[in-house]
């Protein structure tokens, strides 16, 4: 079963609720990225938590979530787009650590000093947007959900879990992401915060019906519908244009002393891992054409 995201509204229009179930996607990332056992459980719940975040987007938009904390991790990227795609790496995936109290230590992982930056690409016509937040505990969800109370004006609630299967893999993950909006009805909100509380395992839960029982679970007796469903998947941007657009911006200079080192180049896509080779006969190309830039 393909790996989903589902968005729902309370039929008095005051609750939003969207849940996602990214244990395919998260499997799939964690094995290019080679996580560590820790790095797995902070990626995958990195990736829930973009894939909720994209769900908010429209058109042509993305979003792209950067965790940075004096933790062993050093950052996290997360990029989401409005179709789906979602796709994520990590600054340093051996780094570990040890559970504590039968909990994964996630925020240790990261660190509980840094900043949490989510920036928006609007599309066309639209102008980029870059908010920062402090990180608050480091364990994702939370962090989230401050940035959105917080910068975004919109009281929010999220939650994202994980869970490794024997062999060291995700075995399931995904998470839901509750908004409060201006028409809200004071005893539904008490009822869906009260129900936030007592929420079973989220793995045991999606593992039992996937992200429309995490809806159904946080709905309970009150009305709702849903309004979308769509697949969410990885899917990585980057291409051969884009790595020799990358590299122009290091400017002529630098372009002709690295031919003259390394008689070439080498770049690495640090979401996919697939590596690109430029020939010395490429960059000299390069460098033409940052020659002709600067003489503009």
């Amino acid at each position: 079963m393909a790996d989903q995201i589902v968005r729902a509204l309370c039929l008095s229009g005051g609750i939003r609720v969207i849940a996602c179930s990214t244990g395919l996607l998260s499997r799939e990332i964690c094995l290019l990225q080679q996580t560590s056992a820790t790095a797995s459980i902070a990626l995958a719940r990195g990736l829930a938590g973009g894939a909720l975040m994209g769900a908010l987007l429209k058109g042509n938009q993305r979003i792209a979530l950067k965790f940075e904390g004096n933790g062993p991790l050093r950052k996290m990227i997360i990029e989401a787009d409005s179709d789906g795609a979602v796709r994520g790496c990590v600054g340093n995936p051996l780094a570990d650590l040890a559970v504590t109290d039968g909990k994964w230590n996630v925020a240790g992982l990261v660190g509980k000093a840094g900043f949490l930056t989510v920036s928006k690409d609007l599309g066309v016509g639209g102008q980029p947007y870059q908010g920062v937040v402090q990180l608050v505990s480091s364990e994702i969800g939370e962090d989230l959900a401050y940035y959105l109370t917080d910068s975004e004006q919109t009281p929010s609630a999220v939650g994202l879990g994980a869970t490794l299967s024997g062999d060291g893999l995700i075995s399931a993950c995904g998470g839901f992401l509750v908004q409060v909006l201006p028409k809200a009805d004071d005893s539904e909100l008490d009822q869906i915060m009260a129900r936030i509380e007592d929420l079973p395992s989220l793995t045991a839960l999606l593992k039992e019906g996937g992200a429309e029982r995490i809806v159904r679970e946080l709905f309970g007796d009150i009305p709702y519908t849903v309004l979308e469903s769509h697949d969410i998947f990885f899917r990585c941007g980057c291409s051969r244009e884009k790595v020799e657009r990358a590299l122009l911006t290091l400017g002529g200079t630098e372009l002709q002393d690295m031919n003259s080192k390394d008689g070439g180049a080498e770049v690495t896509c640090e979401f996919c891992r697939k590596t690109y080779r430029l020939e010395s006969t490429d960059l000299d190309a390069l460098i033409a054409l940052a020659s002709d830039q600067a003489g503009c």
